[in-house]
């Protein structure tokens, strides 16, 4: 999957005040690429990274998929998209409390009206790959932080995306584990041949990274 952004813009108004979180951003981005995104906190990177994964529709500029204008998707298309072609990984892990590692990983290939078996089956080998084999049948409370970032991959992984969108993924973790995050996303990159694109202030994933560039203001600036 190829996106590129267009003078992308968003705009957010909070009372009285304008706030641009999002300025006038052009980003092209290839297949099989990881990609980090740097900045500070408040600096747009959430917002870009919720527009290039069609959870939020720019104030002006365009997106554009494999050359597609995404102005032009209705509701269905862009949540089709993302189900079938994009994995999220956030750094709250926005696992379900009440459902076990293998149904939360589960829970993407039932909503595209794959077979409970392979279901089962995928969400099994995906937690296997990510280290959580003796750990299937445990409830996001029974984790710890680290395994629930696991599940969180291998959820993001279920459908097979052609791109993995992961905001500040290694932020609540020790360094010991944010590493193995880093090393995990790098693998999916290699192995899987799917771009990633990090939004972060981890050294780690900037220094495994393809491209970086630098988010501040809302605007967009090249770095290496």
């Amino acid at each position: 999957m190829e996106i590129k952004t267009v003078d992308l813009t968003r705009i957010f108004h909070v009372g009285n005040s304008k706030v641009i979180a999002v300025n006038g951003v052009n980003l092209e981005i290839d297949e099989a690429k990881f990609i980090a995104i740097t900045g500070p906190s408040g600096s747009g990177k959430t917002t870009l990274l919720n527009l290039i994964g069609l959870n939020d529709r720019p104030t002006y500029g365009k997106i554009f998929v494999d050359e597609e204008d995404t102005s032009s998707w209705n509701n269905a298309k862009r949540r089709k998209v993302r189900l079938l072609r994009m994995g999220f990984v956030f750094q709250t892990f926005n696992l379900l409390p009440t459902l076990t590692s293998i149904e939360n990983v589960e829970l993407p290939m039932a909503l595209v009206g794959k077979s409970r078996k392979e279901q089962n089956e995928n969400a099994m080998k995906l937690l296997k790959v990510v280290g959580l084999a003796n750990r299937m049948h445990h409830r996001p409370k029974e984790l710890s932080m680290g395994e629930m970032q696991r599940v969180a991959i291998a959820r993001a992984l279920a459908n097979n995306p052609e791109i993995i969108i992961a905001d500040e993924p290694t932020g609540e973790l020790d360094s010991k584990t944010a590493k193995e995050i880093v090393d995990l996303l790098a693998e999916v990159n290699r192995q899987r041949k799917a771009t990633v694109i990090v939004a972060t202030h981890d050294e780690k994933i900037v220094e495994a990274a393809d491209k970086i560039y630098s988010l501040k203001d809302g605007m967009l600036t090249f770095k290496s």
